[in-house]
């Protein structure tokens, strides 16, 4: 296996031209505030744009086969195995500047003052240009330390489990296991995780742990069971539930709340499609408004669902639950700290992740696309991303005070293509109200 590595994102979506980026890599590089000294500089866009961008990032990518080592005669320029940064070796370098001219990206240039060539080293994994930035169009992401981590273990699921194109529910089932491990006994109630085929079916079954599919109603009954049975034969076993909104929010509730209630030691982990997806794209609980479903249908009497979806992970941090949070697949960072917590958190209590999971086919948006719907559900603040600890209180672990247009996300999505002014200004509003409301828990 390979390893990964970390880098520098750009969003210019939230850049404003700002420049504090470029005046602290001055800083921390060259001791000076000359911008013109910083080793990525914030550019406007080439005309004819493709994108529509008003700005453009010149800084080095860090690639994998990094063309300015390729034309480099000297050897100066070497990427380093342990870090992925591409590191420079002023002994060896000539001035050629050669390096300048293989560099697709701007992201090594000449510095006059200094006389020789500078490019970005990440700052010893700390960025300082990241740091200064106010708006968040620069994100330092250490993926890669997830998959250097975790990429070697085993795959809890076989290869060609039967989910749609593009089903994020099967790239969290897997990243989730992979990380809990086969020390686990998995609860999955009717839908699309069973339904992909990983509890099993004519005899053959999906995955490489000890898995049972219950009712809708009992699912956190019957965890409960089994833990106190470990717990009474002396067995550390994590016991979990992948489960939909279907078995979370609406039919397995009762069971669930009673489970909290008790402060059962559970890891339940709603992956939330807004739907009865399985059986054919029903409107569940957790379906927001204006969405089109089959039971909520678009035509001359119906334009959606009328009601509100429950916002379920602020009702289970009502229950006192050791631990609470929020996640998307976008954001891997985010996601393996918060499971981390709730696996820690299941061993004394009951532990609750709720996952936004969009659907290719019940949403209306191509396969392709998921992680960018996953993505912009966040930027928009339709849903936002923190975490419950009853000892710390509610805290965001994604900026909230930047959103993108609400239509960045909604417009990417055949399930709302229906919904005229009114309705989009009234899910404008939901998206205030909750954000509010779930800003009013911060301590």
């Amino acid at each position: 296996m390979g390893l990964g590595y970390d880098t520098i994102a750009f969003k210019n979506e939230f850049c404003d031209g700002c420049g504090d980026c470029m005046t602290a890599c001055a800083e921390t590089k060259s001791q000076t505030r000359d911008p013109a000294r910083a080793r990525l500089q914030i550019l406007p866009a080439q005309n004819g744009s493709a994108n529509g961008d008003s700005v453009e990032l010149a800084l080095c990518r860090q690639c994998g086969e990094p063309k300015c080592a390729m034309v480099c005669p000297s050897g100066a320029l070497k990427k380093n195995a342990d870090t992925g940064v591409i590191d420079w070796q002023q002994e060896l370098c000539v001035d050629c500047l050669l390096c300048t001219a293989g560099c697709a990206y701007a992201g090594i240039a000449s510095d006059a003052e200094a006389g020789h060539v500078s490019k970005c080293d990440l700052c010893d994994g700390d960025p300082a240009c990241v740091r200064a930035c106010p708006t968040g169009a620069l994100e330092f992401i250490t993926t890669g330390a997830i998959y250097n981590r975790y990429g070697d273990h085993e795959d809890m699921f076989v290869p060609g489990l039967s989910a749609c194109q593009g089903c994020n529910s099967e790239l969290l089932i897997r990243h989730t296991m992979r990380r809990v491990g086969p020390n686990s006994v998995v609860a999955t109630p009717p839908g699309c995780i069973p339904g992909m085929g990983t509890v099993g079916y004519n005899g053959i079954t999906g995955s490489k742990m000890p898995v049972f599919h219950p009712l809708l109603t009992n699912t956190g009954s019957m965890l409960s069971g089994i833990k106190r049975y470990y717990n009474r034969i002396g067995r550390d076993v994590t016991v979990m539930a992948l489960a939909g909104d279907g078995g979370t929010v609406d039919v397995g509730f009762q069971s669930l709340s009673g489970a909290a209630e008790r402060d059962e030691q559970i890891l339940f982990i709603c992956v939330d499609n807004e739907g009865y997806m399985n059986t054919g794209m029903q409107a569940s609980g957790s379906t927001t408004y204006g969405s089109w479903t089959s039971t909520t249908p678009v035509g001359s009497e119906f334009d959606g669902k009328r009601g509100e979806s429950k916002h379920m992970p602020l009702v289970m941090m009502m229950h006192n639950c050791r631990y609470v949070a929020t996640a998307s697949m976008a954001f891997m960072n985010d996601y393996y700290a918060k499971l981390d917590k709730a696996i820690e958190a299941s061993q004394h209590g009951m532990a609750y992740l709720h996952v936004y999971a969009p659907c290719p086919s019940g949403w209306r948006f191509a396969a392709a696309d998921t992680i960018e719907i996953c993505r912009k559900m966040v930027e928009t603040n339709f849903v936002t991303l923190w975490e419950y600890e009853p000892d710390t209180g509610l805290e965001f672990t994604r900026p909230t005070d930047r959103p993108l247009p609400l239509g960045e996300y909604i417009d990417l999505l055949g399930k709302y293509r229906h919904i005229d002014d009114a309705q989009r200004d009234h899910i404008q509003a939901t998206v205030e109200r909750r954000l509010a409301t779930v800003a009013g828990f911060v301590r």
